[in-house]
């Protein structure tokens, strides 16, 4: 690419090989590689319906072993809470409340949720921290119009001097409102995991954050753990990590040359949450949970919650006994009964398509090919049937071997000018609300290097701006997309109960938000 030594230095500084560049500048002289779906992934059809009989006996199973096991929650929590008040950021820079009515400005952006949010506003868990703050700041606040009220509850929800939310880690925002107490996402996941991820009262969960709110996280936790490990007898042991700088990708211009700021230096871009499979890399344990920090759910719902997450570690455990078995078996002489049975068993029960040719190969090449389909990290991934929410879904996919596997797609990854594609992408009757629970150990009981089951050709090109210039961005593989392509994949339909995601500040006000 000829790049001068103040950009080698740069590069190096980073800790990424000058190569790693090339092959991403190369990726965007290629383009996006649309996914081949070639069906949605339906009940029956790639996604299990699992009966009350069935669910009693792997949450059975669970509880049974889990005492025995290291587990592990793994939650991504790097993402600020800048996205959750988008529309309010936008609502301060328009809206002038001596020229306008509020409700003519919110008949005029035409958006339900910022109706919901000035209807419903005295229902957030914050809103009396906001108030108290706004009475001490205006005297007479409450002989503002209500209009007035209302714009200045939003400057105090987000600016500096008031609640400040906006610049918040998301994790950190208050979801939930408790009798003298409220809860933040951070904390709602501690409560959580002692349900369904504890073990010899100890509960483990890792973090991902940014390295600029670590320190918020500590104190929080420094204050909410002593509490928690009071109310339950579990101890807590939590860890942090950052994205790895060595994962942010170089961006280019629209021609596809290297993009430099405003001193001529490359610009990099984190590299989307598809760089957190290096976190999850470094961690050890026999089962891990991975939900988003945003998504946690009230006390009511917790039972479902529990039952639910139990019955797919359930899962988990009941074909991670069988592909065990398996691979032990092919490490001795088998007979065809034993070897059509496991054929059986891997296109069946594990969605794991074989090639074309698979008939014509010696027993020996069957042999290992088997060994390869069974030898792979494990992952059993709740899904929801589909309400609108935005987010990934199940479908089958044809890779350009010709073999047929279950993968978790996003939008973006589909080729919606294509009829045929676009008629399956809208078939979709479930999607992805990242509820996995998963193992990377082998039938040895050693780690798998999960970089080996990359899909890397399903990176993805986005068009950003950076000081007012359009650039190309590149992010890797989605964590649970392509990051997670070459694992066996099991889809479990669960209730929506179990999937409470808050996008923006209004989600807070939905019924599966508020305790009472």
């Amino acid at each position: 690419m000829g790049f001068s030594n103040k950009d080698l230095k740069q590069i190096k500084q980073k800790g990424i090989a000058p190569e790693k560049v090339e092959q991403q500048i190369a990726i965007f002289k290629r383009g996006n590689v649309v996914v081949n779906i070639r069906e949605a992934a339906t009940l029956r059809n790639g996604i299990l319906a699992i009966s009350e009989e069935e669910k009693e006996d792997l949450v059975g199973l669970y509880e049974d072993k889990k005492e025995e096991l290291d587990i592990l929650k793994f939650v991504p929590a790097s993402g600020a809470a800048t996205r959750m008040f988008k529309a309010f950021y936008q609502f301060l820079e328009e809206y002038e409340p001596e020229k306008e009515n509020l409700e003519d400005y919110v008949e005029r952006k035409n958006d339900a949720k910022l109706e919901l949010f000035f209807s419903r506003m005295k229902d957030l868990p914050f809103y009396d921290n906001a108030l108290e703050k706004l009475r001490n700041k205006h005297s007479d606040y409450d002989q503002l119009s209500e209009d007035k009220q209302q714009y200045y509850f939003v400057k105090t929800m987000l600016e500096e001097d008031g609640l400040d939310l906006g610049d918040q880690p998301k994790g950190l925002v208050p979801f939930h409102k408790y009798e003298g107490h409220l809860a933040s996402a951070f904390e709602e996941h501690l409560r959580e995991a002692v349900d369904y991820a504890s073990s010899g009262n100890k509960v483990r969960i890792h973090f991902t954050v940014s390295e600029e709110h670590r320190a918020k996280f500590e104190a929080e936790a420094k204050e909410v753990i002593p509490v928690l490990e009071k109310e339950t007898g579990n101890d807590f042991h939590i860890s942090y990590s950052y994205q790895d700088p060595e994962t942010d990708t170089i961006a280019v211009t629209k021609e596809n040359e290297p993009f430099r700021d405003e001193n001529g230096d490359l610009f990099f871009r984190p590299g989307g949450h598809g760089a957190l499979i290096e976190n999850l890399n470094a961690q050890v344990a026999d089962v891990i949970f991975i939900k988003n920090i945003d998504n946690v759910v009230i006390p009511k719902n917790r039972q479902v919650l529990k039952e639910n997450k139990e019955m797919l570690a359930g899962k988990l455990l009941e074909l991670q006994d069988k592909i065990f078995s398996c691979l032990q078996q092919l490490e001795k002489e088998l007979s065809q009964n034993d070897l059509e049975e496991m054929i059986d068993f891997v296109q069946k029960e594990l969605n794991s398509g074989l090639s074309i040719n698979f008939d014509e190969l010696s027993t020996e090449e069957k042999v290992s090919t088997l060994k390869r389909k069974l030898n792979r990290p494990l992952r059993v991934c709740g899904m929801v049937k589909n309400e609108g929410e935005p987010g990934g879904g199940p479908f089958w996919v044809t890779h350009k071997n010709g073999e047929i596997s279950l993968q978790i797609v996003e939008s973006s990854q589909i080729d919606h000018e294509n009829y045929q594609q676009s008629k399956i992408a809208q078939e979709a009757t479930h999607f992805n609300p990242v509820d996995i629970v998963c193992s990377f150990k082998n039938y040895k009981g050693q780690k798998f290097d999960l970089h080996e089951f990359v899909d890397e050709e399903t990176s993805f090109i986005a068009n950003k701006t950076k000081d007012g210039k359009e650039l190309k961005a590149l992010e890797l593989p989605g964590l649970w997309n392509g990051a997670m392509s070459n694992w066996i994949s099991i889809f479990v339909e669960v209730p929506i109960e179990t999937f409470n995601p808050v996008k923006t500040v209004a989600d807070l006000l939905k019924p599966t938000h508020l305790v009472k």
